[in-house]
């Protein structure tokens, strides 16, 4: 089992900024892929960023340009840098990672934004 627990969570201003973090322990191997997603009622978590192990990136369009994603590939953390925040990126943010196939997730932390 693989445990996540995120952090940095919390209430911004529109345009502000947030830093997300999300440590990874347990009976870790080989963490593949690592990202971010939204909770969605009802429905699977909606991505919001993810990041391979190599490094290579994917976001959602409403993201580009404003959210970053990195790893640390040697903590087995993963860091999303949110900028310009917009009211409509209040959620739950969930934490995401792959290893031997199987899908890890954290409880996620809430991000709001208002002014």
């Amino acid at each position: 089992q693989v445990q996540l627990v995120e952090s940095g969570g919390g209430l911004a201003q529109p345009g502000g900024s947030l830093r997300l973090s999300c440590a990874a322990s347990g009976n870790i191997f080989t963490i593949y892929d690592m990202g971010w997603y939204r909770r969605v009622p009802r429905k699977l978590p909606e991505l919001v960023a993810t990041i391979t192990r190599a490094g290579k990136t994917t976001y959602a369009d409403s993201v580009k340009g404003r959210f970053i994603i990195s790893r640390d590939n040697a903590k087995n953390t993963v860091t999303l840098q949110m900028n310009g925040l917009k009211p409509e990126d209040t959620d739950v943010y969930i934490c995401n990672a792959v290893q031997s196939e199987v899908d890890y997730w954290g409880k996620g932390t809430l991000v709001t934004v208002s002014s």
